[in-house]
């Protein structure tokens, strides 16, 4: 739930979108369709999109998931960092706003690489895990309902490879998540899987100030 990485002030915002990161025409063009949407809020940053597709890349990563694609530029950027031959299994249950991004991942020329599954988040991973594909997967990224993500975690993490990596979005959350007076069910949320993360012997794991926080969890 950021367009811009959370304590940045306008300038050096506008001087990491200049020179810190390399944006191809069609990722600005999905950015800006979504801009225009009431709730375009929910978009990641671009600065984030971008180191994202540099960890794929790094990992030299084939098989991804995605758990919330919204208008689909996070998903955009995955499969372009990826091999021709890679796949990202993307799950939503918005028909209308993963429409939006479509026409994109089109005209970049990865929908092949773009398998779309519109279903609540659990039962999708779920039929992956009754398909065998438990540990198979080489990166995940989750950035759908709050209350949701520890259900996701604990599937994802039976579906990564031992060295998988899960990017989990939003987890400083405008900064509530170190506001003892904030216990909104999002927030609590968050709070709860921050604290499961941290103490997690399963996963190795950091908290990045990028967007609105990404912890980043490499299974061990």
């Amino acid at each position: 739930m950021s367009r811009t990485t959370l304590g940045l002030s306008e300038t050096v915002q506008h001087y990491v979108a200049t020179v810190g990161i390399r944006p191809k025409p069609v990722q600005t063009g999905l950015r800006e369709a979504t801009s225009k949407l009431p709730n375009a809020g929910m978009q990641i940053c671009p600065e984030q999109g971008h180191f994202m597709a540099l960890l794929i890349q790094l990992m030299g990563a084939k098989k991804c998931l995605e758990v919330g694609v919204f208008t689909g530029y996070s998903a955009l950027m995955v499969a372009q960092a990826l091999p021709d031959d890679g796949k990202l299994v993307a799950c939503d249950v918005s028909e209308e706003f993963t429409s939006v991004g479509k026409p994109f991942w089109e005209e970049a020329g990865v929908s092949h690489k773009i398998d779309l599954r519109l279903a609540p988040g659990t039962e999708t991973l779920d039929i992956l895990l009754a398909n065998n594909e438990a540990g198979t997967y080489d990166f995940a990224f989750v950035d759908a309902d709050k209350p949701g993500y520890d259900s996701y975690y604990e599937r994802i993490l039976k579906l990564l490879r031992p060295g998988g990596l899960l990017g989990v979005d939003n987890t400083l959350w405008q900064g509530t998540v170190a506001d003892p007076s904030v216990n909104d069910d999002d927030t609590k949320a968050l709070k709860a899987l921050n604290l499961k993360i941290h103490a997690d012997e399963r996963v190795d794991m950091v908290l990045l100030p990028i967007g609105d926080g990404l912890t980043l969890c490499r299974k061990r």
